[in-house]
């Protein structure tokens, strides 16, 4: 098959998320070290759906590995994902220092992983979707619905801005505002302007069609400050 036409994403993984050092100091400044994370909330979201320690979870765009890391004393079979070879080698490393033989670490893409074994009971993907233009992430939908059992869980967390256009640029600015002043210790003004120059956040108007095509239903969304959602959807 011809795969001339297909992005390369670790084009777009930006490439901060490439640099070595960036990578060392990214939970610091993602807030993981400060707890604001957010882990246990998708955990319980996935246990809330019924997943045990019989599951298998599939974390795509898996960085440094918070949730992979924290997820997998909890489930049979962890499979860590990021198409960055500076994120997958330091989340290796991170792995094998905790001894967590069940956590599998692959470098791949949202359109490049190939999963082995049986379904996957639930695919984790958090703040990584939206280095995808919109064609794409319904391409990786899909993708995710396809290594999914029926019934498995996709938990979504990402940017997705919650306004009409007429409204979305005071939003902007009142988050552009919250941007942190050091950059050591989170994401400045600076930074979120150039997430919305270079990566592909969308609307939640345009994101829910999108579920709803590659086969989801949306069973629990959580929205903060017309920024960011969390989603937990059921494969149909």
């Amino acid at each position: 098959m011809d795969a001339s036409w297909r992005i390369d994403e670790l084009a777009y993984a930006g490439p901060e998320h490439l640099d070595p050092a960036y990578v060392a100091g990214y939970d610091r400044k993602a807030g993981y070290e400060a707890g604001r994370g957010d882990v246990e909330e998708d955990l319980a979201a996935l246990t809330g759906q019924g997943l045990d320690r019989t599951a298998t979870v599939v974390d795509l765009g898996a960085g440094t590995g918070p949730f992979a890391l924290a997820a997998a004393p909890r489930f049979r079979r962890v499979v860590a994902v990021d198409v960055s070879p500076a994120m997958r080698r330091f989340l290796g490393e991170r792995a094998a220092e905790a001894g967590l033989a069940n956590l599998e670490c692959v470098r791949a893409g949202f359109l490049t992983y190939e999963h082995t074994g049986a379904p996957a009971d639930a695919v984790v993907t958090r703040n990584a979707l939206h280095q995808l233009p919109d064609f794409w992430k319904v391409m990786a939908l899909e993708r995710i619905a396809g290594l999914l059992r029926p019934g498995g869980v996709l938990r979504l967390r990402d940017l997705v801005f919650d306004s009409r256009p007429g409204d979305t640029e005071k939003i902007i600015e009142r988050w552009l505002d919250n941007g942190a002043e050091d950059p050591a210790q989170g994401y400045t003004r600076a930074d979120f302007a150039e997430h919305l120059r270079t990566e592909y956040s969308t609307f939640r108007w345009l994101l829910e069609p999108m579920l709803a095509a590659a086969g989801f239903e949306v069973v629990d969304v959580a929205y903060r400050g017309a920024i960011y959602a969390a989603y937990t959807c059921v494969r149909r």
